[in-house]
């Protein structure tokens, strides 16, 4: 059930997070994209009025009436204004004397100028959709609701006439439309791929991370089992231990290793008793052998020479400097990679067993 709320809320935090970052990414993209649409489209209206406004002038030039021209070029853009761009030719006076909608010949020329001269900036490209979008929502409000504004316009050389490029903002508002409605739908889809992606990524990868936790957790119960098992037969090894040297009638016939061990307190030999050892251990080549009372004294023995004089079912070689008895031992504990730690009754003593003689440890304890 927590892993449930867990995932639950995992996918939670990815969908607001990409619904945070979705939504700020994708006014800019398509701001970019219809700022990158508009300026194609203007383009083409410039190179467009530009090519008519030189076709009109060399007309004009060659000899031919400017009725004529005017009605040949009426007749070629009649029409064409349901395109996202269109051109218009008027006159000084502002009147048009060609439009594709032909009722608007003979009306006034309705422009912002300040829109064209915001359009004719060199750095004009990075807010084409605003100047045109905000133009737009105030011809929305305008009485007369004309569907285009003037971009461009190209003056007729050696004429009284000027070409006009027209933005349809109709047409670019129903593009920008479409384009909105790409790009949400684009974010839609990726966004609920994005999120179901992670939020299977996330349950695959806690899947797995929850199968080797659970793998860990085995092995240490084990690893504990094992563990108690081993103080809980050496207590019973201890008990035994304890039992067989209080009875004097195996004592006296068992003939195996010393029972005492000579040693020197200062310049007094002291023989100490093994049942009363509790361990013996070499520092800076001298052996010292410490009783279950804390007494310490020395032997002139090296621990190779006592180890093989003393019972091996009562004393084990712990490691290089410790010799340890079997009543001297007061717990086992697990240390670092399969190693084993004694610590000693009543001593501040820490024996390391190593993983090569941990095995033998075992057996010596018959388990």
């Amino acid at each position: 059930m927590r892993k449930d709320k867990l995932y639950f809320l995992t996918f939670i935090s990815i969908s607001v997070i990409f619904l945070i970052i979705a939504s700020l990414g994708v006014k800019y993209f398509i701001k970019v994209s219809a700022n990158q649409l508009i300026e194609v489209q203007l383009e083409s209206s410039k190179r467009e009025a530009n090519e008519i406004a030189k076709l009109i002038s060399n007309q004009l030039v060659g000899g031919i009436e400017k009725n004529t021209v005017i009605s040949n070029i009426q007749n070629t853009i009649e029409n064409t204004h349901s395109g996202a761009s269109f051109i218009c030719v008027f006159n000084w006076s502002g009147k048009e004397v060609c439009h594709p909608d032909i009722t608007k010949v003979g009306q006034k020329v309705n422009s912002n100028q300040l829109l064209l001269e915001s359009l004719s900036e060199e750095d004009s490209s990075d807010k084409l959709y605003d100047l045109l979008m905000n133009r737009k929502k105030e011809k929305e409000n305008d009485t007369i609701g004309m569907e285009s504004e003037i971009v461009y316009i190209a003056p007729v050389k050696d004429s009284d006439l000027i070409v006009a490029a027209h933005a349809n903002l109709n047409k670019i508002s129903t593009q920008t439309r479409k384009l909105k409605t790409s790009f949400y739908t684009i974010f839609a889809l990726m966004g609920g791929l994005i999120i179901l992606s992670s939020f299977f990524a996330v349950r695959i990868i806690g899947s797995y991370y929850e199968k080797q936790l659970e793998q860990k957790n085995i092995s240490l119960e084990s690893e504990l089992v094992n563990l108690s098992k081993l103080n809980t037969d050496l207590v019973a090894y201890q008990q035994k231990v304890v039992k067989d040297t209080n009875d004097e009638q195996s004592e006296s016939e068992s003939d195996f290793g010393k029972k005492r061990i000579l040693t020197y307190l200062r310049n007094e030999l002291i023989p100490i008793s093994i049942n009363k050892i509790a361990y013996i251990y070499t520092e800076n080549t001298i052996t010292y052998v410490i009783c279950f009372d804390g007494k310490r004294t020395t032997s002139s023995n090296s621990l190779d020479d006592i180890y093989a004089s003393l019972d091996t079912s009562i004393f084990f070689r712990a490691n290089r400097q410790f010799i340890i008895s079997i009543t001297g031992i007061e717990k086992i504990i697990k240390y670092g990679n399969s190693q084993l730690k004694i610590l000693v009754q009543d001593a501040d003593v820490e024996i390391l067993i190593s993983k090569n003689k941990a095995a033998e440890f075992r057996q010596w304890l018959n388990i």
